[in-house]
């Protein structure tokens, strides 16, 4: 009789200390799963992890900036270039429209235009040398300007494409090497409850989602704004063929007059 008592007795203390450290990895599961916020996951990261974080954050923001930049400076482009393009073909003098965009040409095509007739006055009115070779003069002074002004429009858009390619690995780094150090942690407290081993988890995977949060809006913004600048440049390019051949076309019949 007392026997049996006494492994009741020892089933009952067995039972309570399963309880009880049941009720201790769940207590421990609810405080760790409401202390994960992201303030918290980026404080208790390691000092290698916030300085990847820190640096994504910095390029994102860099990223935004350059893209709202580009829109702004494209949409002032397309306005300026089809305002530019009806007073040209509007039939108003080419010396008078050169008067008043010669100190500051406001677009691409304003510039194309501007250098041309810069060319075409010193070759022509100034020096009053044959006009022989102008054509090909003209042509170089198109295809430099054309070249230049691409480059204005194109800009920063490598720092969009390293920072598209870029940012998934650097947080990727951050993300193995969080987890490193939460495989150490859990080696040294000898325990592998989830947890412990969940916050050091969720702040090595932040790295790589701030990553993803960087390069995603980088990629979409230079795949659309690289299309932007070549459909910009196509359109300079048609209107320096057209403005060529008008400019060689009076170049032909001062010749024939000499």
């Amino acid at each position: 009789m007392v026997f049996r008592v006494g492994m009741r007795a020892g089933s009952v203390f067995e039972e309570d200390v399963t309880m009880n450290g049941t009720e201790v990895v769940a207590g421990a599961l609810q405080t760790a799963s409401s202390e994960i916020s992201i303030w918290t996951m980026f404080w208790n990261a390691h000092f290698v992890v916030k300085v990847v974080m820190l640096g994504l954050l910095a390029s994102s923001v860099w990223c935004w900036s350059i893209i709202i930049d580009k829109e702004l400076l494209f949409r002032r482009e397309r306005r300026s270039m089809d305002r530019f393009e009806e007073v040209f073909w509007s039939g108003q003098s080419l010396e008078e429209l050169y008067r008043a965009l010669s100190e500051r040409p406001n677009n691409a095509m304003a510039a194309v235009f501007v250098a041309a007739m810069n060319e075409w006055k010193r070759s022509v009115e100034n020096s009053g040398r044959a006009v022989t070779n102008l054509t090909q003069r003209l042509d170089k002074v198109l295809d430099v300007t054309i070249q230049r002004e691409v480059e204005r429009l194109e800009s920063k858009l490598l720092v969009l494409a390293t920072i598209g390619s870029a940012s998934p690995f650097i947080g990727l780094f951050g993300t193995v090497w969080g987890i490193m150090n939460s495989f150490r942690s859990i080696a040294a407290s000898k325990n592998t409850s989830l947890a412990v081993v969940a916050p050091g988890i969720a702040e090595a995977l932040f790295a790589t989602a701030i990553g993803l949060f960087a390069a995603i809006p980088a990629v979409i913004a230079y795949n659309k704004l690289q299309a932007e600048a070549a459909k910009q440049q196509a359109r300079v390019e048609g209107f320096a063929d057209e403005f060529s051949a008008i400019l060689s076309r009076q170049i032909d019949e001062r010749i024939a007059a000499e």
